[in-house]
């Protein structure tokens, strides 16, 4: 069954908070074997002006994989999980996230429609702190493939 169009526009307000840590952010470094000792090292870090040391780029990708399951889970939505498949990604960064960031995220769909019988969700992310500092805009597609 096609997806509805009039969810464009829908917006999940955060439901949690997500506190950047040291420890996180060397983990995702070592996953995608990145040895930047601005990921590891604070004083590296502080020298180079930041507070503490900074995540790799596409680190928000973390959490911003439990705002679109927000929107995969929707019932209302009715997306079947076992067709969609990610299309797109991206990162619009207004700064480098830092260990003891504490984030929160607003999940919009922008769009959805259907074309060659598939259907294609456009959904972004508003990455802030719970301070209300915006951090990163993602943008993400979901394709939903058709029967």
């Amino acid at each position: 069954m096609p997806l509805d169009p009039s969810f464009a526009g829908r917006t999940y307000p955060p439901t949690t908070t997500y506190e950047v840590s040291r420890a996180k952010i060397a983990e995702f470094a070592d996953a995608i074997g990145d040895d930047n000792p601005l990921y590891r090292d604070p004083e590296a870090a502080k020298s180079a002006g930041y507070p503490d040391v900074i995540a790799p780029p596409t680190f928000l990708t973390i959490i911003n994989l439990t705002s679109i399951n927000a929107i995969v889970a929707d019932p209302e939505l009715g997306l079947d999980y076992s067709r969609m498949v990610h299309g797109d990604q991206r990162f619009t960064h207004h700064r480098p996230v830092h260990a003891g960031d504490v984030l929160r995220l607003t999940t919009h769909i922008d769009s959805v429609f259907a074309r060659a019988g598939n259907d294609f969700l456009n959904v972004r992310a508003d990455v802030e702190t719970t301070a209300g500092e915006p951090v990163c805009t993602t943008h993400a597609q979901l394709v939903v493939r058709g029967e």
